[in-house]
């Protein structure tokens, strides 16, 4: 349970509104207008337009970096004005609020879940409330009431239907790993949502060499803790900085090489001839 007097007033702010406009600037200032001891931090403004994924992948690789007690305010929401829900996440270290789209959870999974509140009190929004920029008007000041000691149960009642797609998701089945290709970043490095315990699970070690399918077409990819232990051009397995299992090539451009997109499943096995 998250100690809910605040001591570090930590609020991130991550969206896919860019720096171009005004409403980044229009969030802090509500954000400052309930309290100006908070102090706000840009994880991004750049996530591609409506790509939740893109959001959950980028929260998830920065909030467990972030003190215990900070506060996430996420708005990737293509649904703004529908009838999907605004929620309030309370993992085990931080609180998360933003739309009911799933962009909150690869994030609050990893930490653990507690409870999610449905936000609808409106004593936390502002009094008028746009249509089309819950991010200003009810997503920015819940958070600023949550970072300034306000209880998560406050915000409104416990639910248990939140959504969590389908991709943030690893099964594990018959020796088999299956994931889901989260980003793939600037290098070509193809970033999936399968962590080195899923791996540790069935027995995974590094200097393995991995069956790894994707679409239809399988490969023999060793598994190393960096590019050093393989050639220019060479394929490897490892686990980067994010936490996440990539796939990559040293100096190349693997998503290139195998035509790979966010998205695709990626299903990972033990060659059983590894050394």
């Amino acid at each position: 349970m998250i100690v809910l007097i605040m001591k570090n007033q930590i609020l991130g702010l991550l969206s896919d509104f860019g720096t171009k406009d005004g409403y980044v600037a229009a969030m802090k200032g509500v954000i400052y207008e309930i309290s100006s001891a908070i102090t706000i931090v840009d994880i991004s403004h750049d996530i591609d337009k409506q790509d939740v994924r893109h959001g959950a992948f980028v929260l998830a690789t920065a909030a467990p970096f972030f003190p215990d007690e900070t506060v996430f305010v996420c708005v990737v929401d293509p649904g703004v004005g529908t009838i999907r829900k605004g929620i309030v996440v309370e993992g085990k270290e931080h609180l998360y609020v933003g739309p009911d789209n799933g962009i909150l959870m690869l994030a609050a999974e990893h930490e653990g879940i507690q409870h999610v509140y449905e936000i609808t009190n409106r004593k936390y929004m502002r009094h008028e409330i746009s249509a089309t920029f819950h991010g200003r008007d009810i997503f920015a000041p819940v958070a600023a009431y949550l970072a300034t000691g306000t209880c998560p149960e406050e915000i409104g009642k416990e639910i248990f239907d939140y959504i969590v797609l389908s991709w943030t998701k690893v099964e594990i089945k018959n020796k088999k790993i299956s994931g889901g290709v989260l980003h793939v970043d600037g290098f070509g490095n193809i970033i999936t949502n399968i962590t080195l315990d899923d791996l540790k699970q069935e027995g995974i070690e590094f200097g393995d060499v991995l069956n790894v399918q994707i679409k239809e077409q399988v490969n023999k990819i060793a598994f190393y803790e960096t590019y050093g232990k393989t050639q220019p051009g060479e394929f490897l397995g490892l686990i980067g900085s994010t936490g996440f299992f990539e796939l990559a090539i040293n100096q190349s451009n693997a998503a290139h090489k195998l035509d790979v997109s966010t998205g695709d499943i990626i299903t990972i096995s033990r060659n059983m001839l590894s050394p």
